[in-house]
């Protein structure tokens, strides 16, 4: 294991706003999401990166522990690299509710997190 620093995860508002959406219905969407916060404070960077946004955007897989489908029916988490050191979880969703998110959505998602400060 290296002795790298600890990465910053940040919390986009719309994000939150999600979580606190999807809560409603999967009361274990905080503890399911800590899972891939986790693995990014440690400098992993899991999922498959999306191209064509014009940054470095990824989109995870994390179980969904409320339905048991594991990460095939669970959420995607959709997360941007800022920098070496902050990594921001800008949108999260049930893939059964929502196939994909577009590269423009993204995109706007991204200005909307930068537009904060």
């Amino acid at each position: 294991m290296t002795n790298k620093a600890s990465i910053d995860v940040q919390l986009a508002d719309t994000f939150i706003k999600n979580l606190k959406q999807l809560r409603k219905k999967y009361s274990h969407a905080p503890q399911d999401a800590k899972t891939l916060i986790d693995q990014l404070e440690l400098g992993e960077t899991p999922g498959d990166q999306i191209p064509g946004i014009g940054y470095t955007v990824y989109k995870a897989r994390v179980s969904n522990t409320d339905t048991g489908h594991g990460k095939r029916g669970g959420y995607r988490i959709i997360y941007y690299i800022r920098t070496a050191e902050i990594v921001a979880l800008i949108a999260m969703y049930v893939k059964t509710a929502q196939v994909d998110i577009s590269a423009s959505e993204i995109k706007q998602l991204i200005k909307i997190y930068h537009s904060r400060g």
